[in-house]
């Protein structure tokens, strides 16, 4: 679809709505933070945040482990939009510890080591990244994962101890594509390989025609165990 196209009546509609409450929660939540992870919903996000909330602040995580395809697009997103991105990396002792005494790759042994690896690239340092906030924003959406089917747009996140919002929760992939093609927003170009959803490069792979939207992360795992800790619920 090329930008000169209209949006569907059902899309403009969400946008709206998104629109409305980032606008809100900018206002009744400052400060606020938006986690950010460069894959398709998160740019979107990205560039909702960047038009109707520009004082929302825009953070990720770099985990030490993430493709060279999402540096490139974090590195494109910040001349596109002319702002900066405040990055969080993991402590460098806790991935020494992890690695000295299981091995760099000991995330494929068991779900308990995936998770302490994630807890210690990922979660940790989105404590650090929220600290101080009254709420912070995610891209995601219900459709993605079995655990996200019952996703509000705004819920209390007992774990960090503030409010946190999920404006594109009732959007479907194919609206997130839209918006993309639409706007011409920056996205990652490992989607033009099929990777529909994007991590740590290790721990996604491509997907493949009728495979499920969350297939290629952590794909050696049951897909009941497909979080990494930043939003399960205590």
């Amino acid at each position: 679809m090329s930008s000169e196209q209209r949006l569907d009546a059902a899309l403009e509609a969400k946008i709206e709505q998104a629109r409305q409450l980032l606008v809100q929660l900018a206002s009744d939540y400052s400060p606020a933070t938006f986690a950010n992870s460069f894959g398709a919903e998160d740019m979107v996000t990205t560039d909702l945040i960047c038009k109707f909330s520009p004082n929302i602040e825009i953070f990720s995580l770099d985990t030490g482990r993430l493709p060279q395809e999402t540096h490139a697009v974090i590195q494109q997103a910040m001349k596109h939009y002319g702002r900066e991105f405040a990055i969080y990396a993991p402590e460098s002792s806790d991935v020494e510890a992890y690695s000295r005494k299981n091995g760099p790759d000991a995330f494929y042994d068991s779900i308990e080591l995936r998770k302490e690896c994630c807890r210690i690239r990922k979660v940790l340092p989105l404590q650090r990244a929220l600290k101080d906030k009254k709420a912070w924003v995610t891209g995601m959406r219900a459709e993605q994962s079995p655990s996200r089917g019952e996703l509000p747009e705004s819920e209390w996140d007992e774990s960090n101890g503030l409010q946190k919002f999920s404006p594109l929760s009732s959007w479907k992939n194919q609206d997130v594509w839209a918006y993309i093609n639409h706007f011409e927003v920056p996205y990652n170009k490992l989607h033009d390989q099929y990777y529909a959803s994007i991590g740590c490069a290790p721990c996604t792979r491509a997907i493949s025609v009728g495979e499920d939207i969350r297939a290629g992360r952590w794909w050696w795992e049951d897909p009941d165990h497909k979080e990494c800790g930043l939003h399960v619920k205590q």
